[in-house]
Formats: C-alpha cells, sequence, structure tokens
C-alpha cells in the first residue's frame, strides 16, 4: 500500500486539531443565528456553497450532535448530543423524542456521549451499544462502552434499560482529547471494534502495555476477542487488534468486510488506513503530518516497517465519520467512502482500488458548516449532521428527484 497525497487550496489549510488543538474539537458556532435555529422548518431547504449532485434538507437541529444511527427496523435516526442526551427523529411521521436511562458523562473538550449502534441481534435482542467519555481518579478521564436494552413504548420517549459498562480505555489520562471511541460490529456480529484514540500524548499509541492509540477487538460482552494478535500478552493488551493510530473517528466495514479507519493527523496527514490484525500505523514515529508547534516528524517511507494509508490529505481534511455507499439512489457510487469533514465542511467521495493498496478522492462537496456524522437511510438517501450548537440534521437526495 502507499499514501497519496491530495493537495486543496491553501485557503483551507486548517490543522485536523483547530482552535489550537484538534478538528473534533467542539464549534462553538452555528451555521444558523441563535434566533434562526428556532424556526427551522422540517423539510427546509438549504443551499450549498457550491455546484453538487444533490438537494439538501434541513430537519431540524440538535444540540452538538455526535453520532447518527439508523434504527435497523423502522428507519428512525437515534442521535447522541456530546452533553450526554440522546434524541430520534422518524422520517415518515416527522415525530421526535428522547431517550431516557443513559450514563453520567464527562462533558467537556472531546468529551461526553459518544457513538451509538444497534446490536447485530437488535431484532431479539433489542440491544443497543453506546460510548462515551467517563471521570476516573482526580481530573482523569477514559472512553467506555457500555449496552442495554432499548424500549419505546411511547411516540416521543424511549429509554435504555439496564445499561452495563463492558470496556474501558485504560490508563485513564487527564486530557480532554482524542478519545476516539467509535463503535463497530464484525459483518458476521460475532465482535465488537472499538477505536480508541492517544488522548493527545503520542508515545502510548506505540507502547502495547496499554490500549491506547489503537482499535480494539471484543466480543460482545466486551471481553477480549480470541484469536487476537497479542492475545498471550495478558490485560489490556489482548485487546488490540490494531495500535499506532492517533485519532479515529470513522470506523467501518466495506462492502467486502474488510475493516477501516479514519484518522486525524496533527498538521497534516489524515489517513484512511486498512485496518490488519498487528498492523502498527507508525503514529507518533512517523506521519505525514508535522508537530503543532512546527518542529518536524518523520514522512513515512517504503522501508519503515510500518503499515501506509491507502490516501492521506495534507491540508487536512478533519474528518467526522464516514461510511461505504451501498444505497441506489447515487449508483455509481456503490462502495465508495463518503466522508463528513469538520475541517473542509464537505463530503469528499473515496473510491477505494480493487487491491485495497490505494484510494483516490474522487470529488469533493462544500457544505455552510463542520460536518460531524454521516448515514445512509432505508433508501439510500443520506443524512448528515452538522457539528456543535444548533448543529441540523441534513437529508441528501439526487438532485432534481
Amino acid at each position: 500500500m502507499f499514501l497519496t497525497a491530495v493537495t486543496i487550496p491553501a485557503a483551507m489549510l486548517f490543522a485536523s486539531c483547530s482552535s489550537a488543538q484538534s478538528g473534533d474539537s467542539p464549534a462553538n458556532t452555528s451555521a444558523l443565528s441563535d434566533s434562526a435555529a428556532d424556526e427551522v422548518v422540517d423539510g427546509e431547504p438549504v443551499e450549498l456553497p457550491g455546484e453538487a449532485p444533490f438537494a439538501v434538507a434541513s430537519h431540524g437541529t440538535f444540540d452538538e450532535p455526535w453520532a447518527i444511527a439508523v434504527h435497523p427496523q423502522d428507519g428512525r435516526l437515534f442521535i447522541t448530543e456530546k452533553g450526554g442526551t440522546l434524541k430520534f427523529y422518524d422520517p415518515v411521521s416527522g415525530q421526535r423524542g428522547t431517550v431516557s436511562g443513559l450514563p453520567e458523562v464527562a462533558y467537556g473538550g472531546q468529551g461526553g456521549l459518544g457513538d451509538i449502534v444497534f446490536a447485530p441481534d437488535f431484532a431479539q435482542s433489542g440491544t443497543v451499544y453506546l460510548s462515551w467519555v467517563a471521570h476516573a481518579d482526580g481530573d482523569a478521564r477514559k472512553a467506555v462502552a457500555g449496552r442495554g436494552r432499548l424500549t419505546c413504548e411511547e411516540a416521543d420517549a424511549c429509554r435504555v434499560e439496564g445499561l452495563e459498562q463492558i470496556w474501558e480505555q485504560s490508563p485513564p489520562i487527564e486530557s480532554a482529547g482524542h478519545f476516539s471511541h467509535r463503535l463497530a460490529f464484525s459483518p458476521d456480529g460475532r465482535y465488537l471494534f472499538i477505536s480508541s484514540g492517544d488522548r493527545m500524548q503520542g508515545a502510548p499509541a506505540q507502547d502495547l502495555s496499554n490500549n491506547l492509540g489503537s482499535v480494539v477487538r471484543l466480543l460482545l460482552d466486551g471481553t477480549p476477542a480470541p484469536g487476537n494478535p497479542f492475545a498471550d500478552r495478558g490485560a489490556p493488551t489482548d485487546q488490540v487488534w490494531t495500535y499506532g493510530q492517533r485519532n479515529i473517528l470513522g470506523l467501518r466495514f466495506d462492502p467486502d468486510g474488510e475493516l477501516w479507519g479514519l484518522e486525524h493527523g496533527p498538521r497534516g496527514g489524515d489517513e484512511l488506513n486498512l485496518l490488519k490484525p498487528g498492523n502498527n500505523y507508525g503514529w507518533p514515529e512517523r506521519s505525514n503530518g508535522i508537530n503543532y508547534d512546527g518542529s518536524p516528524i518523520p514522512d513515512h517511507t517504503a522501508d519503515d516497517g510500518f503499515a501506509k494509508a491507502a490516501i492521506g490529505w495534507t491540508p487536512v481534511i478533519a474528518p467526522g465519520d464516514f461510511i461505504f455507499y451501498t444505497g441506489g439512489m447515487w449508483p455509481d457510487w456503490q462502495g465508495q467512502a463518503l466522508i463528513a469533514n469538520l475541517g473542509t465542511t464537505s463530503i469528499s467521495r473515496v473510491a477505494i482500488a480493487d487491491d485495497d493498496s490505494s484510494a483516490t478522492e474522487e470529488a469533493r462537496y462544500a457544505f455552510p458548516a463542520r460536518l460531524r456524522d454521516i448515514a445512509q437511510g432505508p433508501d439510500g438517501s443520506l443524512w448528515l449532521i452538522e457539528d456543535g450548537k444548533d448543529g441540523r440534521l441534513l437529508r441528501l437526495v439526487p438532485a432534481g428527484a
């Protein structure tokens, strides 16, 4: 595999960790004014700053939305808000609702309520998985994951029953950044993968005595999966699937069943990586970016012994999350990655080579605000959430549809 550099205009040269440190840092402004945010009409058209192959409509606002999950049975959208709330929206009826039974979160910086995914056996078990940031001793914090049963007995209210924590970052760190905590199930439904950021520390990503700067593979109850590459080294190393990673905010399986991670670099070097067991991706020893103080980091070379990205971005895109498109509304995009970008306020459409060794950014579509997450609806439409206070929920359909 080799890294393909993608360049964009100098005006977009923002660090993947902006506001001094991170593109994942909270956006304190909205695409809407405070007065306009309360006046959003369901289905109101949204004008984009450039040409794009879709029409966009707004379906209300959320407070620092972080993740979208589509209910596998009825198509409702469940949206986490970083402050610790979970809400849902029904695209068919327009009904909105709230979910109770959530954990207390350590809110602040990049921390708070994180991802939500429906269990592979949700139709039978009703189980949902959540990630969040929890307090530890003193000022330390850690990302954790848990599961509980989702019960919805009213049109505007659901609850999570019996929520139990099943995993945590180790060790906790006095830092409010780089939690990552994205969740993904293997296509066979047997394993849970979690991205665990380096917590802005760098060095732990190369230290296999912890699970920071890594992706872990677990059984559905949170215990380390048998056959992990370092299974003989004891906890928490026996969880680790890949390591040498900085801040993975996108974790997805492609249609062929391969796992990919979308990672924030420092000043340069955002990456899309094929995640193979035991691979070391080099952070912080190698990066195609530089440190925030301007000091260099050695670039990747063919013989450096580290796994290489399929594609990298310098200047950065500061990705929020991504999907592999499998719908029918844009048939030419089948199997391509669609990336919701924070830093460049855009969607990047990326085609991956048949042998997974490289990738190419086919197009970039500009939006008026930072994009935090993206999901595909049951009908093949796209759903986006903007980052920050009063982040809008947007639906995309083909232009002219």
